[in-house]
C-alpha cells in the first residue's frame, strides 16, 4: 500500500519510482480519485454547519409559534443531500483504495535497475568445489535408485508436482527441517512459530498476494480459506492491525511450514522432479522492525540462512534482484541459489526480502516510537531458511558417491539416529 501524502505531493516521483518496476501507475485516476473524495469530505462539513443552522432555525421558529415548513424542508434537503455525499464518498474511497492495492511497492533507490532476471548482478559465490572423477546422476535418477523418492505414486496420490518421500528420503527431509530450525532458534534468537497452513482473504491482502494473483493459490471456496504459499502470510499477519512499542522491536520468527503454488511451470526439465513443486517445504524467517533497522535486518536475515548452506557445505551464490524482476511486494531482495552438480544449474533455494512499510501500510501494522509519539508504520522483512526442496536436490547430487549412494552430512546425522550413508532401499 502507498502513503496518500505521496500521492499528492510527489505523483511525479511516485510514477518514476513505480516504472522502474515495469509498472505503469494510473497516476492521473488516482490523483482525481482522491479529489473528488476531499470535495465529497469538504462539501459534507459544510453541510453540518447548515445542517445546525437549519435545526436552530427550525426551534427558533416553534418558538416564536411560527410555521416552521420551510426551515424544515431546507433541513430535508441538507441531510438529503449530505447522504448523497456520504454515498459518494464511501464509493470513491473504496475505488482509490482498490486501485492503490493494485500497484506494487517500490523499488528500493539502492536496488539495480533491469528489465528481467537476466540484468540480476550477482554479488557473491562460494568456491565450487572440484571436478570428480565419476558422473554425476541427477537427483531424481539417484533418489529413485535408492528408493527414498517417488514422484509416480506421488501424481497417482494427487497431481504432478505433489512429491512422496520415502524411508530415509522423508527422514533425511524432517532432519532438513528440524535441522534449521533448531539453527535459528538456537544460534539466531528466532522464536518458533507454528501456524495455520491456511489463511483468510484479509491475511492474503495483508502480504499483498490479494488481489493481484489468487491464480497462483490454492482456493478453499466454501471457507474463502487459501492455502499458504509461504509462511510469510500466516506469520507476519500476527500483528495485523496491531500496534507494537518500538522496544520490543525486532521481533524474529522462525516457522516450519508446506507451502502451496499453482504456478509449478510447465513441463519439461527445469521442472523434473523437486525442481518445481505445487507442494513443498520450508523454513521461513521473518522480521518486523523499524525504518531506522530495517536495512540491516535485511543483512541479517541474508546471513542466517546463508548460515544453513554454510554448515552442510553447499556450494551457493547471492544473486541481488534488479528492480525489473522484485516480486510485487518487495522494495530490494537477494535470492540464494543453490549449486546442483548433478543437474548442472544454480537453483533458487530462497529469497530473501526487505518490504519495507509496503505490508505494513496494508494490515495497518504499526509501533510506537521510543519516547513516545505518533505511531509509524513498521518495516517487515522475511527469508526462506530455507526452502528443502531445492536443497535437498543440491544435498542429493553434492554428497553422492561413485557408487550412487548419499552421503548424509555431519551436522544432519543426529537427526537421522546416526545414520551416516544412504547405501538404497533403507527404512
Amino acid at each position: 500500500m502507498h502513503d496518500i501524502k505521496r500521492l499528492r505531493q510527489e505523483p511525479g516521483a511516485l510514477k518514476a519510482s513505480l516504472g522502474r518496476k515495469g509498472f505503469d501507475a494510473d497516476i492521473e485516476k488516482a490523483l482525481d480519485l482522491d479529489r473528488r473524495r476531499r470535495e465529497a469530505v469538504s462539501e459534507a462539513d459544510g453541510l453540518k454547519a447548515e445542517l445546525n443552522k437549519a435545526s436552530r432555525a427550525i426551534g427558533e421558529a416553534k418558538k416564536a409559534g411560527r410555521d416552521a415548513a420551510e426551515e424544515m424542508e431546507a433541513a430535508r434537503k441538507i441531510r438529503e443531500r449530505s447522504a448523497e455525499l456520504d454515498e459518494e464518498r464511501r464509493t470513491v474511497e473504496e475505488e482509490l483504495h482498490n486501485l492503490l492495492l493494485t500497484w506494487p511497492a517500490e523499488p528500493d533507490p539502492n536496488a539495480p535497475d533491469g528489465r528481467d532476471e537476466t540484468e540480476n548482478v550477482v554479488v557473491h559465490e562460494t568456491v565450487m568445489p572440484d571436478a570428480v572423477e565419476f558422473e554425476r546422476k541427477d537427483h531424481l535418477t539417484l533418489a529413485e535408485s535408492l528408493g527414498i523418492l517417488d514422484m509416480p505414486r506421488g501424481a497417482k496420490i494427487a497431481g504432478s508436482g505433489f512429491p512422496l518421500y520415502l524411508g530415509l528420503g522423508a527422514r533425511l527431509e524432517r532432519a532438513l527441517i528440524n535441522f534449521m530450525l533448531d539453527m535459528q532458534i538456537n544460534e539466531h534468537g528466532y522464536t518458533e512459530v507454528l501456524p495455520p497452513f491456511m489463511v483468510n482473504s484479509s491475511s492474503a491482502l495483508g502480504t499483498g498476494q490479494l488481489p493481484k494473483f489468487p491464480e497462483d493459490m490454492y482456493y478453499v471456496e466454501r471457507d474463502d480459506f487459501y492455502l499458504i504459499p509461504t509462511a510469510e502470510v500466516p506469520v507476519t499477519n500476527m500483528h495485523r492491525d496491531e500496534i507494537l512499542n518500538a522496544v520490543d522491536l525486532p521481533i524474529r520468527y522462525a516457522a516450519y511450514t508446506a507451502c502451496f503454488r499453482r504456478e509449478a511451470g510447465a513441463h519439461g526439465q527445469d521442472t523434473r522432479g523437486l525442481l518445481r513443486m505445487h507442494q513443498f517445504n520450508k523454513v521461513e524467517l521473518v522480521q518486523v522492525t523499524t525504518e531506522e533497522a530495517s536495512e540491516a535486518a535485511h543483512e541479517e536475515i541474508l546471513e542466517h540462512a546463508t548460515s544453513v548452506l554454510d554448515t552442510l557445505n553447499i556450494t551457493y551464490r547471492i544473486v541481488e534482484l534488479c528492480t525489473g524482476d522484485l516480486t510485487f511486494g518487495a522494495a530490494r531482495c537477494y535470492d540464494i541459489e543453490v549449486w546442483a552438480p548433478g543437474t548442472g544449474a544454480w537453483l533458487e533455494a530462497s529469497s530473501v526480502s526487505n518490504f519495507r512499510d509496503f505490508q505494513a501500510r496494508r494490515m495497518n501494522l504499526r509501533y510506537r516510537p521510543e519516547g513516545g509519539g505518533k505511531p509509524l508504520f513498521a518495516h517487515t522483512l522475511n527469508g526462506s531458511g530455507l526452502a528443502t526442496s531445492r536443497l535437498m536436490v543440491a544435498l542429493l547430487e553434492t554428497y553422492q558417491t561413485p557408487e550412487a549412494r548419499v552421503i548424509v552430512p555431519r551436522p544432519l546425522q543426529p537427526y537421522m539416529s546416526g545414520v551416516d550413508q544412504i547405501r538404497g532401499r533403507d527404512r
